[in-house]
This record gives structure tokens, C-alpha cells and sequence, in this order.
């Protein structure tokens, strides 16, 4: 989830000043666009994926908001999340990084975000252009299989089966940073499971 349910003091949809109910997790203007504009829509293409997949790393121990402010930086600093051009960061670019205060700067995130570059530049090379794409889309028949509709927050789960096996999918490949927890995070964000609660206007539940 990108904030823990027990700080909220709401669990269920709220009707925001502007007349529209949501998710009672979007407070202030950045939140609520990123919600209403992206969160949950299906991602696609090697790069978006990639970038999401990082972001979703480097937000582990953080509130998400704190990485969504710093996002035009984190594309700045990381070359667009072109995984062919952050592969070919070296120990400068590194040390570049952990001094770039409009970033997280956390060594073993920045490490990582390259390692996986590698790993998806590799897999790429491997598997052709869309490879990360289909790899991540290849769990969402299953995701969507065990997925129950949320009413409230309560009923959103940290991790699941599928995330699991999508995080050792992710790992075979030599990825790091992308445990379950984080890889559940990134199927809601990325649409393979719509967690908007019972009466957001994104929400599908019937």
C-alpha cells in the first residue's frame, strides 16, 4: 500500500472539496493527481515499467509521497530510466548520485537501481524489446484470479501469492529491491489489480 491503513483516520472512500469520492489515502494536490491520473491504470513499455519498478525500491521504508516529489529528479538523475543507458552507469555516476540531494540518496538503492538496469538490459537482450513488459503482464491472469475487490482499506493485503512469485520471477533474473511487499505495490500501481476501495470514482467493483 503507499501508506499504512492504521495512520489513516478514515478507511473507506471520502468526498474530496471538489465534489469527487476517493481513496482516503490522496491528501494534497500531487497525491490526488497521481491517483486520479495513474494509479492503478495498466502500465506498459520496458522504460515505465522500469522506472516504476525503481521507484517502488527506492520508496521501501519511505512514504511514497516522499519519492513522488523527487520523481522529475529521480528521471533526471537516472537518464530517463532508459535501462540500456543507467546499464552503462560506472562507480562516477554512483558517487554522482549519492550527492544529488534531489534524490534518495541510499548507496544500496542506487547500486541496485543499476544492477537491475543490467539485469533488464540483459533480459532484453535476451528476450527482445517488451521483455520486462510481458514478464510483468505474464502474473496477471493470476493476480486477477485471487484478487477481491476492496471495500474498505482493510481489506487491502500487503503481499500476495502472486506478488511472490512475480518478486523470484524478478530475482531469477538478478533483481534486487524487489521483495513481495514492493512488488505488490507496483501491481497496484501498475493495474494488475485495481485496489481503489468501494465508492471511488476509479474504482471498478461492480
Amino acid at each position: 500500500m503507499l501508506q499504512n491503513p492504521a495512520t489513516l483516520p478514515v478507511m473507506t472512500a471520502i468526498t474530496g472539496d471538489d465534489g469527487v469520492p476517493r481513496c482516503p489515502w490522496p491528501v494534497g494536490d500531487l497525491y490526488r493527481s497521481y491517483h486520479d491520473t495513474e494509479w492503478g491504470v495498466p502500465l506498459h513499455g520496458d522504460r515505465a515499467v522500469f522506472e516504476k519498478l525503481t521507484l517502488e525500491g527506492f520508496q521501501s521504508g519511505l512514504s511514497w509521497i516522499v519519492v513522488l516529489r523527487k520523481r522529475e529528479a529521480f528521471r533526471s538523475a537516472f537518464a530517463g530510466f532508459e535501462p540500456e543507458a543507467v546499464a552503462a552507469f560506472g562507480e562516477e555516476d554512483v558517487e554522482r548520485l549519492l550527492a544529488d540531494a534531489g534524490i534518495v540518496r541510499n548507496r544500496q538503492k542506487i547500486e541496485a537501481a543499476v544492477g537491475n538496469a543490467r539485469a533488464v538490459a540483459a533480459l532484453r537482450e535476451r528476450d527482445g524489446e517488451g521483455a520486462l513488459d510481458r514478464l510483468l503482464w505474464s502474473f496477471a491472469g493470476a493476480a486477477r484470479a485471487e484478487h477481491v475487490p476492496p471495500a474498505d482499506l482493510s481489506d487491502v493485503p500487503a503481499r500476495t501469492a502472486t506478488s511472490k512469485a512475480l518478486a523470484k520471477a524478478l530475482q531469477r533474473e538478478g533483481l534486487r529491491f524487489v521483495g513481495p511487499t514492493t512488488m505488490y505495490a507496483l501491481m497496484q500501481s501498475g493495474g494488475l489489480v485495481d485496489d481503489h476501495v468501494d465508492g471511488c470514482f476509479r474504482s471498478s467493483r461492480p
